[in-house]
């Protein structure tokens, strides 16, 4: 549980400083980057459910990951209005930027 915890926030952290860098992705504060962390963590997992990381091979996962993280991004401002808003270039900026950040940056705890 403490583990999920630490994960939304490092997160939300990331999502914000990206929306200082990525032109086209605005969140609104803290808490926008909070619950925007939560969807984007819940359709992540709902589209790694639908897919399965065994239909996946280990060559595509990234571009893969890359796409559906900037899909997540993207249709995470419509299920939670206001919180975050970002163009079609901003969720694939953001996608890149955040996987990136997170190779190196533990969103675990271990």
């Amino acid at each position: 549980m403490l583990g999920m915890i630490v994960r939304f926030i490092v997160s939300a952290i990331v999502l914000l400083l990206v929306s200082y860098l990525v032109p086209g992705l605005k969140v609104a504060g803290f808490t926008g980057a909070l619950i925007a962390a939560v969807v984007i963590a819940v359709l992540g997992y709902v589209v790694e459910l639908a897919f399965g990381k065994e239909k996946i091979s280990r060559v595509n996962r990234g571009i893969v990951g890359f796409l559906t993280a900037a899909v997540v991004i993207y249709l995470s401002q419509f299920i939670v209005p206001g919180s975050i808003q970002v163009s079609v270039i901003g969720a694939l900026l953001a996608s890149l930027i955040i996987g990136i950040v997170d190779a190196f940056v533990p969103t675990e705890l271990k």
